[in-house]
Formats: structure tokens, sequence, C-alpha cells
């Protein structure tokens, strides 16, 4: 099937998933029939539909009118010959359970168009199973999202054994239609790839305490704080609810042998119905509020242990052809919000020290789970790692991994790549900003730069407090980030070439003060800024001091910073922060088109017009040096004369910088 003939997508199941996807398809323009066994389940999707839209609506992320058209386009049903008699695609999302979702394409089989697509959203069941109690396994595939899948950007395409290429293509695509990033996972395996990872990850973590290795809390603060992953290990299995790990580990043990035997301390907790947030108590109590993770009660030995079984599962998977390591890590940090993917992770760790903990963890226990993958042992030997050599180096242009930097035409592009962290600054992205901005810097084309974030959520929502935070809080390791960060932004506000920040969504913290270090900058309307540092008992760490109040004057500064405060991006145009406001959909070919007005006009002038106002800031003596220097300096360019000729025969000049 053409994916531009997709009109009508039928979604089977009205509970969090398919109430989330059935939104997410009518967002995306298509007609949407949601179908649940019985008339109230299927009221209650449709009345969440309607809730989470107009929320979107009341924070300015869609327009009223495209929240009621997306609404108008979802036909609640309970007769399953109505929902999908004249559907595209069926995209079922029942109960994780095989015999269920085997009955229910036993009976949608019998309605279906002949050329529909099946796609199953399974987080972990077999595709090739359920493809056969179908009449189309070549039209049957996994389409995976992730909760909420209005928010989640990843999508798994899985592969069965009997999938046609054409329908992976077309899903694809569909996804990316939807606005979603699609992974495809080549082989159908247990877990796919994200569960590959987290929830052998949250059973080793069990192990540990089962042993009485580690505590809950040491593990935890391992992986939320060392590691700098979203939860602690037992602070997400509560979250997502210890049973629903532990019954895919189940299906995974079955699978896939003795290495994913579920710990009996998972057996416990399910048998007792301490199943997490959702019973009030798990791994933690919940009846006083929120969890408390230490911060410093990470351990090197329990770091070590988790990155070698997640570095194991990784060598697995690309061993099996499942996924290559680039899709891995994509999927990890876009399904799991990890900082990094777990390949790059094991690699930045040494993979000969991951296997050689394997070693002694299997010499020790003779447990499977530790017995280490012959691909992993074959990178440690070999001195390599899962992206190529070990000590990094690739050989030619630089290899970004939290960055996206291109030259197109005259302007250069730095876009903050990491929207599953929404877009946050690390201590790794300050070094690779560092490197891009003497890359653009000495490129000979570049006029002309621009900032933006990847994805509509956020240009960035300031820094990555949790993996900084895995520094243990050592003032002297925080002194020494403040410092990177202002000589790094620093150098972008005094890059020679003109820079543009296009700011869309969260605008915080360090987010906002690298947008301070722009020459202009234009921002959507639903964009949010502000300096929240204060809220946390810290201040701006990174030049926000220093350089907001040259742009709105000290007391708008001080009122921006001492109230910690979220602003609209009309308040902040009215102080002078923000140059021109857009609707969201236009705000990337404005910036767009202004960085490329910038990147025509005369390079020499827009140098030394920089440095001349840069210099005058706290000395307007030095300023007005700078300025009469340049001026005199600028008498005797080409550039002049090409304006000058230009003025005068009434045309466009077309500066050389020379």
């Amino acid at each position: 099937m053409d994916p531009d003939e997709i009109d009508r997508i039928a979604v089977l199941g009205a509970g969090n998933m398919g109430h989330g996807i059935a939104e997410v398809a009518a967002l995306a323009g298509y007609d949407v029939t949601m179908r649940d066994i019985n008339e109230e389940f299927v009221q209650n999707g449709y009345e969440q539909i309607e809730w989470s839209l107009d929320k979107l609506a009341e924070k300015d992320q869609i327009s009223r009118d495209e929240a009621d058209g997306a609404l108008d386009r979802v036909t609640p049903v309970v007769d399953l010959e109505e929902a999908v008699g004249d559907a595209d695609v069926v995209i079922e999302a029942v109960p994780e359970k095989m015999d269920i979702k085997k009955e229910v394409y036993r009976e949608v089989a019998e309605y279906a168009p002949p050329a529909a697509i099946f796609a199953t959203n399974t987080s972990s069941l077999s595709i090739t199973e359920l493809s056969e109690v179908s009449d189309r396994p070549e039209q049957f595939c996994g389409m995976h999202f992730f909760n909420p899948p209005v928010r989640m950007q990843l999508v798994e395409v899985i592969s069965g054994a009997n999938t046609a290429d054409e329908t992976l293509d077309t899903i694809e695509e569909l996804a990316e239609s939807l606005g979603k990033t699609p992974v495809r996972v080549r082989k159908d395996s247990p877990g796919f790839i994200v569960n590959r990872i987290l929830v052998p990850l949250m059973n080793e973590a069990a192990w540990i305490v089962d042993a009485d290795d580690a505590t809950v809390a040491e593990v935890d603060s391992t992986t939320k704080y060392d590691l700098g992953l979203p939860m602690g290990s037992f602070e997400l299995a509560d979250q997502v609810g210890i049973d629903v790990g532990y019954h895919v580990l189940e299906y995974m043990h079955q699978e896939l042998g003795d290495a994913y035997r579920p710990c009996p301390l998972l057996a416990e907790k399910v048998e007792a119905e301490d199943l997490g947030k959702k019973t009030g108590r798990g791994f933690y109590d919940y009846e006083d509020g929120s969890v408390e993770i230490p911060t410093d009660a990470g351990r090197e030995d329990v770091q070590e242990r988790l990155l070698a079984v997640m570095a194991n599962e990784v060598a697995g998977l690309v061993d099996a052809d499942v996924a290559d390591p680039e899709a891995i890590d994509q999927a990890v940090k876009l399904g799991a919000g990890f900082p990094d993917g777990p390949a790059k992770m094991a690699d930045d760790y040494g993979i000969d020290a991951l296997v050689e903990t394997l070693d002694e963890l299997y010499e020790a226990t003779d447990e499977e789970r530790y017995e280490a993958e012959a691909a992993l042992r074959d990178l440690a030997e070999a001195g390599d790692g899962f992206h190529g050599s070990a000590d990094g180096e690739t050989g030619g242009e630089t290899e970004y991994d939290v960055l996206n930097v291109a030259v197109d035409g005259h302007v250069g592009h730095i876009e903050i790549a990491r929207p599953h962290r929404m877009n946050t600054i690390s201590e790794e992205l300050l070094h690779e900003l560092d490197t891009a901005i003497d890359e653009l810097d000495a490129h000979e084309d570049v006029r002309a730069v621009l900032l933006t974030g990847e994805g509509d959520r956020a240009f960035s929502a300031g820094a990555d407090v949790q993996s900084m935070a895995a520094g243990g809080g050592d003032p002297l390791h925080a002194v020494e980030l403040s410092k990177l960060g202002q000589e790094t932004f620093g150098k972008l506000e005094s890059l020679d070439a003109p820079v543009v920040a296009a700011i869309d969504g969260y605008c915080l913290g360090g987010g906002m003060e690298f947008a301070t270090c722009a020459d202009l900058r234009v921002a959507s309307r639903r964009s949010e800024l502000g300096q929240p540092e204060h809220n946390l008992g810290l201040l701006p760490g990174w030049g926000g001091t220093q350089r907001l109040r040259h742009i709105v004057g000290e007391g708008r500064a001080k009122e921006i910073i001492f109230t910690a405060e979220r602003y609209d991006a009309e308040e902040l145009e009215e102080y002078g922060f923000i140059n021109e406001v857009t609707d969201g959909e236009d705000l990337l070919d404005r910036g767009w088109e202004l960085a490329r007005d910038l990147a025509a006009g005369p390079p020499i002038a827009q140098r030394y017009t920089k440095r001349a106002m840069l210099a005058g800031r706290d000395d307007t003596d030095a300023g007005l040096e700078v300025e009469s220097q340049a001026f005199g300096h600028l008498m005797n360019t080409d550039d002049l004369m090409e304006g000058v000729t230009a003025f005068m025969g009434d045309e466009e000049p077309e500066f050389e910088g020379k």
C-alpha cells in the first residue's frame, strides 16, 4: 500500500495506549475509528482524548480549531465490523496477552479490507506468532508506541518473519506522518529494542539487592545520578508497574532461556500485590508522596555491573541482526530517555572492562545472564567499541552525538539533538558546542549561524541537572562546569558571523542563556521562556547574570532571574529579548530566512559591528575606539565599493567579504 493512500485508521482498544494513538492519528489529519468491547470503555477513551486536546489548546501547543478538528475526526464505536470495515491500517492496542490479541485478529480478518495493514502495539510479544492467525502475515507488523503516545517520540516498527518490506516502509512513513521517529526492528525478538535493554536492567538491579550486594537506595542512586538515567531502576519499576516488567521477563525467560529468569524479589512483590505506584507500595512506599533517592549513594561496582549487562544485551541484539548499534542507541534515548544510548555508554566506559566484569560474575555465580556474548568478547579483544575504535577516532569530519551541525549555503546550522531530554544541555553538549563553533568559525562559506532545538517541544529546557548531579554535588566540579559554559557561550556570542536563535517550545535556564548569546531571536507563540534557577536555589551560571541585562536592562533582568517565572514570547518581545514572534509552523522558515538575510550582508562590517558592541558594553570609550578603527578599515574594502555601486544602480549588493 502506498502511504499516500492511507486515509482511515482503525484503533482497537480505547485504554491509555489506544486513545493516545487515536489522538495522535487524528491530530495528524487521519479519520480514526476507535473501538473497544463496550460503550463505557470506548466513551471513556473518547473523553480522555477530548480532555487531552483541550489541555494542548490551553497551553497553545495547538490551536482551538486544530483541537476541535482532531476530535471531529475520531469516531468511537463498539461494533468491530464498523470499526475496521473501511480501514486502510488497523492498529491494535488491546491488553498485552497473546490469547486476547490472537482472538482479536481472527475476528478482524473477517471484516477488514484485503489491502489493509495490521499493526500490533505489543511491547514484547511475537509479531510472527500473532501474524499467523491473520489472513495476511506479509501485511502484518509491529508498531510499538510508547506511553503516553501524544508526547513520546519513538515508534518501534517491527518485522515478523513474513512481513513484506513494503509493509514496513509504509508503516515507517505513517509513523513519520504522525510526527514520530520510527526505528526499525529487523527481526522479531522478545522485547524488541527498548524493553530488551530496560527489562533485563530492572532484573539485574533486583538480583543485586536480592543477593545483598547493594541496597535499593544505592542501586537507584547509581542509575539515576551516576549513569544519568531519568529514574532509578526500582523507581522506574514502580512507575511502570512491577507486574508489567515481571510478565515481560517471564515471556523472555520462556523464549530466550534461563539468562532471563526473573529475580525472586520481583516475584515476591507481584505475589504480595505490591506493584508500585498504582497500588501505593512497591519498592517504595507512596503513602507519603514522592520518592527521595540520595544523590551521593552511588557505587562504581554497581554501575559497572549494570553497564556490563546492558552491553551484553546490545551485543546480542546486534549479533542476531535485530538492530544495529545506532538504531539501538536512538531507540533507547527516545523511548527510555537515556542521556546516551547503551552502546555509546558501553563504548565510553570500555568494552574490555565490562567483559572482565561479566567474566568475574559468571565465575562467581555460574549464572547464564553473565555469560559474555561472543560478539562482545570479540570487540573487547580487538580493542573496538560498538561505534568504532575504542579511542573514539573516526577520521575525517567531526562526528557529533548530541548536536546536528551542517552548512547550508552561507548559513551554519547548530541544532541541539536531545529531544528525548527536552534538548537539555549536558557537559558533553558544551564540549561538542565548543567544537562546532570553532568549525563553523573556520568554515570559509559560513557568514551566519542558526541555532535551533530538535523537535517542537523545546529549544532547550535548560541544563541537564540530572546528569550534572552525577558529579556528586562536588563544588569544584560545579565551578569548572560553570566556567566551561561561560567560555563556550562566550565564544558563541563573540562569533564574527551574526547568530540567529529560532526558539520553539521551552527555552528555560541554560537554554535561555544559550539563546541570549544570539544576535537576533525569533520565537513561536507557544514558547515559554525564563530563568528558573532561583527555584532550585541556584543562579544562572553560564553568563546569564551578565548578558541578559545588556539586552533587557538591569531592572528587567533582575525581575526575570529573581522571580524565576516563565514568560510567553509576546511578553519577552515587549521586554526586547525577542525580536519577532511567529506561529509555530512558520518559525523554522522564518529563522532560516533571517539567517540567510544576514548571511547576504557585508561580512567584514558585521564582524566589526559585533566587536565594537561587545567592547563597548562596559567601556564606551573602548567600543568607540573599535568603531572608529573599523570605520577606517572598511573604507578600503571591496565590499564598500560593491555596496556603493549597488546603491547607485538601485540593485542588491553581492558582498564577498573582501
